[in-house]
């Protein structure tokens, strides 16, 4: 593989206290029930407004509800997206290991853009990543393989030249969709059968295992 493409929540960095936190701030602002820690796992990853709706009650998400607590997240989460976030135990080394290796790395995630670009410059080094998308609104989010193409072309590599890494079951279907390998981590957010039943073609356990496709031939199929 000559580029690993990340997904950035669950995958790079452990981001799940702070999404929790900004988001039941935002529901008890609005009066609504806080929710545990344990069901953000299914909330997270489908981009900033289907987590909101399926934070809220059921019958509190009316569409004039829904944008307006999407709105007040955001500025619940501008104010902690680094209180408890950081990268998983070896991934600021394995991304060295790899751009040593001469492997281009690039993210794309399905948080907003702005959020993207900031936890990526805060929490790795600068030069670290080769390009950074985040959800925008011209573009279709994930699992639509539009952002990994752009990325690809943006490389100047064809897709089956990459490799998409991410810890969701719509990561892999992504990842496929772009012919792309796709490539599930045990540790984030979701678990390994998703990851299998949505098309991932390897698993790693550890962000190490990742040096491995840069340094063996690795078929696309």
């Amino acid at each position: 593989m000559q580029a690993l493409l990340f997904d950035l929540d669950g995958t790079l960095i452990d981001s799940l206290e702070d999404l929790a936190d900004a988001v039941n701030a935002m529901l008890t602002e609005h009066g609504h029930p806080t929710r545990p820690l344990s069901l953000f796992p299914q909330y997270i990853g489908e981009g900033v407004r289907i987590l909101v709706e399926r934070a809220l009650p059921e019958g509190s998400r009316s569409e004039a509800e829904v944008d307006a607590c999407t709105v007040d997240y955001q500025k619940q989460y501008a104010s902690r997206w680094h209180n408890k976030t950081k990268p998983y135990a070896g991934m600021v080394e394995t991304l060295a290991g790899l751009k040593a290796q001469g492997v281009k790395i690039a993210v794309l995630s399905n948080k907003p853009d702005h959020f993207t670009q900031l936890c990526c410059a805060h929490f790795f080094a600068a030069g670290t990543f080769d390009f950074v998308l985040g959800a925008r609104e011209h573009v279709p989010r994930k699992p639509h393989p539009a952002g990994a193409l752009e990325i690809a072309a943006h490389l100047g590599l064809a897709p089956g030249d990459c490799a998409y890494v991410g810890d969701s079951g719509l990561d892999m279907e992504m990842a496929r969709a772009a012919k792309m390998l796709a490539i599930g981590v045990k540790w984030g957010f979701r678990g390994e059968q998703e990851l299998l039943e949505n098309g991932a073609q390897h698993l790693v356990s550890h962000p190490e295992e990742l040096l491995q496709f840069a340094s063996h031939e690795v078929e696309v199929v």
